[in-house]
């Protein structure tokens, strides 16, 4: 157990981490510090100094780094190859900007040394740069020959070796990073030093390891030839081995921990094993780790195994390192130490290796928090002269700092720490406190926004629902309707439709929200190459219970024919909107996250864009009178002078065409309410005939309804006259006629309505003897089932409408020519057009 808190120095801070990078902080060159917090840049710190020496811009985002064992070049790799950096030129750089703040160094491409596509872990050593790639279909690891400090070549390849991806399902977080270790024989000096130094230390990721577990893991040949052995970690949870001196070697595969593999290192976990490392341990993303030490069975390694001890510690682990006999990582919350010698410490022979192998499992699930959170890259450890060890770390907000464990404790009963060391441990428990509260605070944010995001999708699902449940149904909670007016913008006019989106759920309408409408002229063909609909996309924020909301969009210009045309309303949810660009950019998926909703469909027939001028019977003017538009009075007066100058100075009148439909006065009567009216008496001012003109033209048919511009029926006519999209002069004129049909022995007098559709233009009478008689439909399914219709009339008009329903099917009959089914088609169209069928 520790004696004491640990106490952590904040140095400096750096900015918030870039998710998708990689944080990283590693010792330099004498006291300098390399920090990258996941971006393009790499921070030099000076440790004495306490200051920012240089920044290094690199052409990409940093993956990984190592400095040169000289430590007078710098490695770092990036995903498109290596780079090298000469650090002296830090030190030139920074002499001569000297208290003018940091130096910023571009790194360009001609400090490229090894090109290579998606670099995830770098390891020198000696003159041996080793690069581990990840490519869509395997892992390479890639031996460079590093060229001299003042040559500027290029890294000569040596060899590399292929390792096969495991499939998605299997390999996990493929943006985890890999990783790259040495080891080699403990009597050995490191690979890198030569053989005068043999007092050299070990460099950073390279451990000694004892000769019974390097033979025992290894094989006889590698440790016979003394050969370094690589081991690489990937994120599929695969642990690989390759030793470098023994000819035709190859990766192979040491263990898997089924999870990305985040440290690999190697500790002393006996006191007999001082200078030499007596156990192999992998950590994974998880928090499953493996302990691989060598149990011996007898004296001199006589019958001796490689025992691998699996265990689970307490996770997520965000980063580890690992001293002489502890290991420490971090889950993110909280920075933790796992003594691995406990339960053997000062122990030999081998009883205590027995125990020891035994009690390790249980030593994992005993981790000692230190109350340092947010810890997401540690540099290895180091000590000072009092014994202390001194971690450095970088944490999720940037901040570099020094952390400083306790001395452990040799024996028990050791005597009361001194009042200075009381006084430390006081101001660490309150630097610790402060920590807790600051995350706790952090915390209590998120989980704030997080239930306020959980109670806006709910309602995103109660909408969804409700609109589903209620697809049978015409009347919809949230819906749309229209108004149509026509308007004038540089001289041209257009008809615009005005779209409410209304709310009458119980729910709000937040963000994430799209009103969506769709135009689509139903009798215009598409042509080759031309789009035919025409989309509108309306984002909104909010819209609470009972609120509307209203968007104007073109429909048709002045002199367009296509009509009628349907608008198709949707409700579009889209989870990148909802989330916003940060929050959206954890989720890269999420960009086609989105669904639509049905609403409900509008139609804008002819009536809807029916312009309305005065009655024809109270005209006394000319045509060109009736438009308050200086252009359209100059349009028309020329139009009626070459008409009456055309033909030898006569008057040549355009042929006119007309299309007529027929309702009972009973069905008027009972749907619209309307009295009862003998042809021969004076139209009353709620006659039939009136009434079905104003109500043709005041009917919401299809869910649109036309804007009151103050238009009036000649109540003794019942003509209203105006002008169709097309321009053309159009005429609809309602009179009351009385039919007499002969049944069962008796005359029978039914009184109907005729609405006549009468113009110049054949596309204005087709499209406006349409939109009648669709809203006509709507009386139909309005009308009671006890009206009273005389059965011979009906049985009459069924018979009728039978008839001309088998003529239209012996027009379009196989084996007819296209003369005699024009032949009979015209037949077909003057009877009805003579004597159209009634609407009873």
């Amino acid at each position: 157990m520790m004696e004491e808190r640990c106490h952590a120095e904040s140095w400096a801070e750096f900015g918030f981490l870039v998710k998708s990078g990689t944080p990283l902080v590693k010792c330099g060159s004498g006291t300098d510090v390399l920090v990258c917090t996941g971006s393009e840049e790499v921070y030099v710190f000076t440790a004495q100094e306490k200051t920012l020496r240089a920044v290094l811009q690199l052409p990409a985002p940093v993956r990984d780094l190592v400095v040169s064992h000289d430590e007078q070049l710098l490695f770092v790799a990036c995903r498109s190859g290596v780079y090298r950096v000469n650090v002296q030129l830090l030190g030139h750089s920074a002499s001569d900007a000297a208290g003018s703040g940091p130096t910023e160094l571009k790194i360009s491409s001609e400090s490229v040394v090894a090109v290579a596509d998606g670099v995830s872990s770098l390891l020198l050593v000696g003159s041996v740069l080793l690069t581990l790639c990840q490519t869509d279909t395997s892992w390479l690891l890639t031996l460079y020959q590093t060229p001299q400090p003042s040559q500027s070549s290029l890294c000569d390849v040596l060899t590399s070796f292929s390792l096969p991806r495991v499939s998605p399902s299997v390999q996990g977080d493929t943006e985890s990073k890999s990783v790259l270790i040495c080891v080699y024989l403990g009597d050995m000096p490191p690979p890198s030093s030569s053989p005068a130094a043999s007092d050299a230390r070990s460099p950073r990721s390279h451990f000694p390891l004892q000769p019974v577990l390097f033979k025992l893991l290894f094989g006889v040949e590698a440790a016979l030839s003394k050969s370094p052995v690589i081991l690489c970690g990937l994120p599929d949870g695969r642990l690989l081995f390759l030793p470098l001196r023994i000819p035709g070697s190859r990766l192979r595969i040491l263990h898997s921990l089924e999870q990305p593999v985040v440290f690999v290192g190697a500790s002393a976990v006996m006191e007999t094993d001082a200078g030499c490392a007596g156990c192999l341990i992998a950590l994974g993303k998880q928090g499953r780790a493996v302990l691989i030490k060598a149990d011996t069975a007898g004296s001199k390694g006589a019958g001796a195994i490689a025992r691998f001890t699996e265990g689970c510690v307490p996770g997520p682990v965000q980063c580890a390192c690992v001293d002489r006999s502890c290991l420490h990582y971090s889950t993110g919350s909280d920075l933790l130490t796992l003594d691995l010698s406990e339960g053997s410490a000062g122990r030999a022979g081998k009883d205590g290796t027995e125990e020891a192998s035994r009690s390790s499992p249980a030593a994992l699930h005993r981790p000692v928090p230190l109350n340092v959170s947010g810890v997401v890259a540690l540099d290895q450890p180091t000590r000072n002269a009092a014994g202390e060890v001194q971690l450095l770390s970088l944490s999720a907000r940037g901040r570099l700092q020094r952390i400083a464990l306790p001395v452990r404790r040799q024996e028990e009963g050791l005597a009361r720490p001194p009042s200075s060391q009381v006084g430390r441990s006081v101001g660490d428990i309150l630097s610790a406190i402060g920590d807790v509260c600051e995350r706790a605070s952090v915390l209590k944010t998120v989980i704030r926004s997080k239930n306020q995001i959980l109670k806006q999708l709910n309602q995103v699902i109660n909408i969804s629902f409700l609109l589903t449940d209620s697809l049978k149904s015409e009347e919809k909670p949230v819906r749309c309707h229209g108004l149509v007016r026509w308007s004038r913008l540089l001289q041209e006019d257009s008809l615009n439709l005005t779209c409410v989106l209304e709310n009458l759920s119980p729910y709000v309408l937040e963000r994430g929200w799209t009103l969506s409408i769709t135009v689509f002229p139903l009798s215009r063909s598409p042509a080759a190459g031309q789009e035919t609909s025409v989309n509108y996309s309306f984002p909104f924020h909010s819209l609470s219970p009972g609120e509307s909301l209203e968007v104007s969009l073109p429909v048709v210009a002045a002199g367009d024919a296509s009509l009628p045309v349907t608008v198709t309303c949707s409700l579009l949810f889209s989870l990148w909107s909802f989330l916003g660009g940060e929050g959206a950019s954890s989720f890269p998926d999420l960009q086609d996250g989105c669904f639509s909703l049905a609403l409900n469909t509008l139609t804008v027939d002819w009536l809807h864009a029916l312009r309305v001028i005065q009655p024809a019977s109270a005209q006394k003017t000319f045509p060109w009178q009736s438009s308050s538009n200086p252009a359209d009075v100059i349009q028309a007066f020329l139009r009626s002078r070459r008409i009456r100058c055309s033909g030898g100075g006569g008057v040549s009148r355009p042929e006119q065409y007309s299309a007529s439909v027929r309702v009972s006065s009973d069905l008027l009567r009972d749907t619209l309410g309307v009295q009862r009216c003998e042809p021969n008496q004076k139209l009353a001012p709620q006659s039939p005939c009136v009434s079905l003109l104003e109500w043709l033209l005041s009917e919401g048919c299809g869910g649109v309804k036309m804007e009151d511009e103050g238009m009036k029926t000649d109540r003794s006519s019942a003509v209203i006259s105006g002008r169709a999209p097309n321009d053309a002069t159009v005429k609809l004129t309602a009179k009351q006629i009385r039919l007499e049909e002969d049944g069962a022995g008796r005359t029978e007098s039914l009184v109907t309505v005729e609405v006549q559709v009468k113009s110049s233009s054949v596309a204005a009478v087709c499209g406006l003897h349409h939109a009648v008689l669709r809203r006509i439909q709507t009386l139909l399914l309005k009308a009671c089932s006890s009206q009273k219709v005389p059965l011979s009339g009906l049985r009459r008009a069924l018979q009728r409408a039978e008839t001309v329903r088998g003529q239209i099917s012996e027009a379009l009959s196989v084996g007819m020519s296209s003369g005699q089914t024009q032949r009979l088609l015209l037949r077909v169209y003057h009877q009805l057009r003579d004597s159209p069928l009634l609407m009873v």
